[in-house]
């Protein structure tokens, strides 16, 4: 479930108890457990987002690392085959 999802339905519910009179201690209690639910929800999704971007990070810098070494290995070849034909 989505954080605005889950914020939605908190206040839909919310908004529900209250609108229907049902401010009753045992209601609130529902209301409030759901909504600490929601923000716990939000942030683990928080840190699973940010473990993504830093795992992508690290991916993209190992990408731009084996294409430098790549590179590299394709001149030092031209290098060696240049050095073969002239000899």
């Amino acid at each position: 479930m989505t954080f605005k999802t889950t914020l939605k339905m908190s206040a839909a519910a919310a908004s529900l108890a209250i609108l229907a009179g049902c401010a009753s201690t045992g209601a609130l209690e529902e209301v409030r457990m759901t909504a600490e639910s929601a923000q716990a929800d939000a942030a683990e999704a928080r840190s699973m987002a940010s473990q993504a971007l830093n795992t992508a990070n690290q991916a993209q810098r190992d990408a731009q690392a084996a294409l430098q070494m790549s590179e590299q290995n394709r001149a030092e070849m031209e290098r060696m085959f240049e050095r073969s034909m002239q000899k």
